[in-house]
C-alpha cells in the first residue's frame, strides 16, 4: 500500500454521558483504494464514517485516538484536532461525503448547476465564473450526465434518482477531494442505475487517486466495487483484509453470519408452495396515465391465498404506483381490483373496515410512513384502534407479540422513530402493517434499507406469516436477489407492461425477455 490518504487510529466515540460507542477503530486507505465498512444497522459503522469528516451526531463527541487526511497539496492534519470553523473548511474540499438519499441532499429550489458551482465557489477562491462553469460541466460529464448548459438548467425533480445521485456525485468529487466518505449511495436504485452508479465511483476513485470509504450493509455490492473490507461488530473492527478473502474465507463468526445472510440469486430460498384455486386479490386492466405519460397500461394480476408475487422493475417502471393502487392509496386509475371476487372501492376511504384490515401496505421509507412525534407504540396501535375491537390491554399484548417478531425488544416501544436505527425503523413499521394479520401485504421495497442478517430475519417472518395465515404477498422490489427467497411467482414490469411473468425458477433460469435479462446481468453476486 502506498502512504496513506486516510489513517483512522484508535478512534474512540462515546455518548456525552460516557457510554462507549466505538472502541478503537482503526484502517488506512490509500489513494484510488476502496474499503467497505460493513455490518448491521447499530454497528457504528455510519458514527465511523461521519468521523473522517470530524463530524458526530448529536449527543456524541470523540474521547480517542486520531483521524489524519493527507490533503493533495499539504501536510497530513489530524481532522479532530481541527477547531469546528477549520473542519467545515476541510469538508467538500480535502473530504466529501456522498449521503444515502439523494433528494434529501439536493436543494430543490436550487438548479443543478448551481449547486456543484457553490461548492466551488466556496472551496477554491479567486476561480473565475467561466472557470467555474468549465469545471461544472467538466465533473457531469465524468459522472455520466450531459454538461450542456440546458442539462446544468434541471432542478432535482427533473431527474430520475439515479441522476439524483449522480449529480450528488459530482458535487463530491468537483473540488478533487483526497478523501471520500459513501453512505450507502446505493440503496434504493434499481440494479441498472445501481451498476451505473458503482462503475462511476469506482472510475472516479481509481482515475483521480481518492481514497473512497464506502459504508454498506450489502455485501454482493461489496464484492463489486471495493479492494478491501472492514467489518464492523458492536463499535469494533473485527475483521479486515481483500475483499476476496473476507467474503470467501471468513475467518469471525460474525462475518460468517452477514455472508450466510446475503440472498442467492442462483440458489436457496424457501418460499410456500404456489398458490392454488380462486384468486383472492386480482386486478384486471390497470390503466394509470397523468397528462400524456402512461404510467399502467392494461396491467393484470392475480394472487391466490398463501402466494407471493415479487413485481419487479427499474425506477418509473410503475411497480409502486400499481401496488398503490391495489392498496386503496392511488385511485386514479382504470380497471379495477378485487378481494375474494369483491370488486374493492378505489380508496381506503371507502373500503369497509374488514377489507382495510385485509390489505395492508409497508411503504418503502420508514422517516416518512412513522409520525415523528408518536412513540412505536403509538404508531403501531393505531390500526388496532380504528380496525379491530380489541381492548386496551389487548392491544397492548398484541403490540408486545408483533414488536417481538420484527426483532425489537420491549423498550423500543416507548422510544420515537428519531431514536432508532434505519433499519429499526422499518421494522417498526413493518410490524404497524402486520399487528391486523392482514390476509394480504403489500410491501414496497421494505428490505432496501436494512442490513443483510435483519433482512433475513424480516423475510422468514413473512414467510412464517404466509404459512401461518395464508397470507397473500406482493412484494416490490429492484432486487432481484431476492426472488428465490420471498416469491413463488414473478412478474417483470417495464414502461408501465408486464413483460413477462411466470414461476421463480423458470424466470431466473430461462428468462424470455431482453429487459429481464439485462436486470439479472446487472444484478450483483458475491
Amino acid at each position: 500500500m502506498t502512504s496513506a490518504a486516510l489513517t483512522v487510529s484508535g478512534l474512540e466515540i462515546g455518548t456525552l454521558t460516557g457510554s462507549p460507542i466505538l472502541r478503537g477503530v482503526s484502517y488506512e486507505i490509500a489513494p484510488g483504494e476502496v474499503l467497505a465498512l460493513v455490518g448491521e444497522s447499530g454497528s457504528g459503522k455510519t458514527t465511523a464514517g461521519l468521523a473522517a469528516l470530524g463530524h458526530f451526531r448529536r449527543g456524541l463527541a470523540a474521547t480517542g485516538g486520531a483521524v489524519t487526511i493527507a490533503p493533495r497539496d499539504g501536510e497530513p492534519v489530524d481532522v479532530l484536532a481541527l477547531s469546528e470553523r477549520d473542519r467545515r473548511a476541510l469538508r467538500g474540499h480535502t473530504v466529501s461525503y456522498i449521503p444515502q438519499d439523494p433528494a434529501l441532499s439536493l436543494n430543490p429550489g436550487l438548479r443543478i448547476g448551481v449547486q456543484i458551482a457553490e461548492v466551488l465557489e466556496t472551496h477554491q477562491h479567486g476561480q473565475s465564473e467561466e472557470d467555474r462553469e468549465a469545471r461544472v460541466a467538466e465533473v457531469l460529464a465524468e459522472v455520466g450526465l450531459p454538461g450542456d448548459a440546458a442539462y446544468r438548467k434541471r432542478y432535482p425533480h427533473q431527474l430520475s434518482g439515479g441522476q439524483q445521485q449522480r449529480v450528488g456525485i459530482a458535487m463530491a468529487f468537483a473540488c478533487r477531494p483526497a478523501v471520500v466518505v459513501l453512505d450507502e449511495p446505493t440503496t434504493g436504485l434499481d440494479v441498472t442505475t445501481q451498476t451505473l452508479v458503482l462503475e462511476t465511483i469506482g472510475s472516479l476513485a481509481a482515475e483521480h487517486g481518492v481514497a473512497s470509504l464506502y459504508i454498506t450493509h450489502d455485501l454482493a455490492v461489496v464484492a463489486k466495487i471495493a479492494d478491501r473490507v472492514a467489518v464492523m461488530y458492536r463499535g469494533e473492527i473485527v475483521e479486515s483484509g481483500q475483499a476476496r478473502e473476507i467474503l470467501h474465507r471468513p475467518r469471525h463468526a460474525y462475518t460468517r453470519r452477514l455472508v450466510d445472510a446475503v440472498p442467492d440469486l442462483d440458489g436457496g430460498g424457501t418460499p410456500g408452495e404456489e398458490g392454488t384455486g380462486a384468486p383472492l386479490l386480482a386486478a384486471k386492466g390497470l390503466s394509470v396515465a397523468y397528462g400524456g405519460h402512461e404510467v399502467l397500461r392494461g396491467v393484470d394480476i392475480a394472487l391466490a391465498p398463501g402466494e407471493s408475487l415479487l413485481l419487479l422493475g427499474e425506477s418509473g417502471s410503475g411497480k409502486t404506483t400499481l401496488s398503490q393502487c391495489v392498496s386503496g392509496l392511488n385511485r386514479h386509475y382504470a380497471g379495477s381490483v378485487e378481494l375474494d371476487g369483491v370488486a374493492l372501492a378505489r380508496s381506503t376511504a371507502d373500503r369497509t373496515t374488514e377489507q382495510r384490515r385485509d390489505v395492508q401496505y409497508v411503504f418503502q421509507s420508514p422517516f416518512s410512513s412513522l409520525n415523528p412525534r408518536r412513540t412505536i407504540a403509538r404508531s403501531v396501535e393505531v390500526p388496532l384502534t380504528r380496525l379491530t375491537d380489541l381492548s386496551k390491554a389487548g392491544r397492548r399484548d398484541r403490540i408486545e407479540e408483533v414488536l417481538d417478531r420484527v426483532r425489537l425488544r420491549p423498550s423500543f416501544a416507548h422510544r420515537l422513530p428519531d431514536q432508532l436505527s434505519g433499519g429499526e425503523r422499518q421494522r417498526a413499521a413493518i410490524a404497524r402493517a402486520l399487528v391486523t394479520t392482514p390476509r394480504v401485504l403489500v410491501c414496497d421495497e421494505v428490505t432496501s434499507a436494512l442490513d443483510v442478517s435483519v433482512q433475513a430475519t424480516i423475510i422468514d417472518l413473512l414467510a412464517e406469516l404466509r404459512a401461518e395465515l395464508g397470507m397473500a404477498m406482493v412484494f416490490v422490489t429492484h432486487n432481484i436477489a431476492l426472488a428465490r427467497h420471498v416469491a413463488d411467482r414473478v412478474a417483470v414490469l417495464n414502461g408501465g407492461t408486464i413483460v413477462e411473468t411466470g414461476k421463480v425458477g423458470d424466470v431466473l433460469t430461462a428468462p424470455s425477455h431482453p429487459y429481464t435479462r439485462e436486470l439479472l446481468e446487472n444484478t450483483p453476486r458475491l
